[in-house]
């Protein structure tokens, strides 16, 4: 079961036939590359996929020694979440429907084998739903987004910008 709502998820679909939509993890390309070598970890999942960004990011940057589980509501050719040592959700939370969040946020947990590394944007974007909403659903500071980190994951770093954060998390398990 997805957890996103029938019409937030034509939205979604709608936002990502834009070619500049789902962009962000990009920008992540060379934090994760070295993450993946300092930790040697081989299996990414990344939460919230859309276009696999990150895995041609990686790619194009040369590095293959990873094996990559894509998944994103909007793309169901991709299939459920898998755990994996790194899961990556870059750009995703900020997106997800509030009745969902704390399910979503306990499945990440429920597949991270060893790090989770999130970004989380605290402002609002610059793209628009088609009912006129921001497309970021949920725009909190990262003290409201902590404690709900911190119940399901161990904080191993925090980096904190003007409009999002960048927290790496360990599993608990």
């Amino acid at each position: 079961m997805h957890k996103i709502s029938k019409n937030y998820l034509e939205e979604q679909k709608q936002l990502h036939s834009d070619i500049n939509y789902g962009t962000a993890s990009l920008q992540h390309v060379t934090t994760i590359k070295n993450l993946l070598i300092n930790t040697k970890i081989k299996t990414i999942s990344d939460y919230g996929a859309g276009k696999k960004n990150l895995q041609k990011g990686l790619l194009n940057s040369g590095f293959r020694e990873f094996e990559y589980f894509p998944y994103d509501p909007v793309f169901p050719e991709y299939g459920e979440p898998v755990a994996a040592d790194l899961v990556t959700c870059i750009d995703v939370m900020e997106h997800i429907e509030n009745e969902f969040l704390e399910e979503v946020l306990d499945e990440i947990k429920n597949i991270t084998l060893k790090l989770t590394y999130f970004s989380i944007g605290t402002k609002a974007a610059q793209k628009k739903l088609s009912d006129g909403r921001n497309a970021h659903l949920i725009q909190k500071p990262a003290r409201w987004w902590l404690p709900k980190l911190c119940e399901r994951f161990d904080i191993e770093h925090f980096r904190a910008s003007s409009n999002n954060f960048i927290v790496l998390c360990k599993s608990m398990k």
